[in-house]
């Protein structure tokens, strides 16, 4: 092991303490937002979740483990990533553009009571600004989590959470975060079929 590598992962270590710091005054809104993801399970609706790269990764962690399970055995609650099926993301790209690759499909599935969960550690992806304006036209809430000062998804969602950190890694660490407080909620409220609120 080099000094460089060294310092490299104490750089990282001290970086995500500080923003862990930072993050601390950010709790009580992952508790309201794990609660609007909750009444809209319990009131029968689905979420839908939507993300670039490694946003894409998240939107695919959040959505399996809905529907699977996080930690506790309960029943398993509708989610759908649309980052999922590469046949649509392709037909969707190759016939409107790229642009439209989470908005046709938030035409298509979402409904009233809805909620679409947006992933960017920037804020600037053009196909998740179409996704939020979609939501809204179905009638479905969105939730954006963001970094970098929120970009321009800035104040479009009807809920955000953004990162204080210009560094990627650190805001995609802080979202996997905010996504496992949600689903220890979650299992919390669904645990043996039970809902609690």
């Amino acid at each position: 092991m080099t000094a460089n590598q060294t310092q490299l992962t104490a750089e990282a270590v001290e970086e995500l303490i500080s923003v862990l710091g930072a993050f601390r005054a950010m709790a009580p809104l992952v508790d309201t937002t794990a609660g609007v993801v909750i009444r809209a399970l319990r009131s029968g609706n689905k979420i839908l979740t939507c993300g670039n790269g490694g946003s894409a990764a998240d939107a695919l962690h959040m959505a399996e483990e809905l529907v699977g399970r996080y930690k506790l055995s309960r029943r398993p609650l509708p989610a759908i990533s649309l980052a999922a099926d590469p046949t649509l993301l392709t037909c969707i790209g190759n016939d409107f553009g790229y642009d439209f690759i989470f908005s046709r499909q938030i035409e298509a599935l979402a409904q009233k009571g809805d909620i679409v969960v947006s992933f960017s550690s920037s804020g600037n992806s053009p196909n998740l600004l179409r996704a939020i304006d979609a939501a809204r036209s179905n009638g479905a809430t969105s939730i954006a989590l963001l970094g970098k000062k929120g970009g321009a998804m800035a104040g479009k969602a009807d809920f955000e959470i953004i990162i204080p950190s210009s560094e990627t890694a650190r805001v995609q660490e802080l979202h996997t975060l905010i996504l496992h407080c949600w689903l220890e909620q979650v299992d919390a409220e669904f645990v043996n079929g039970i809902s609690q609120i």
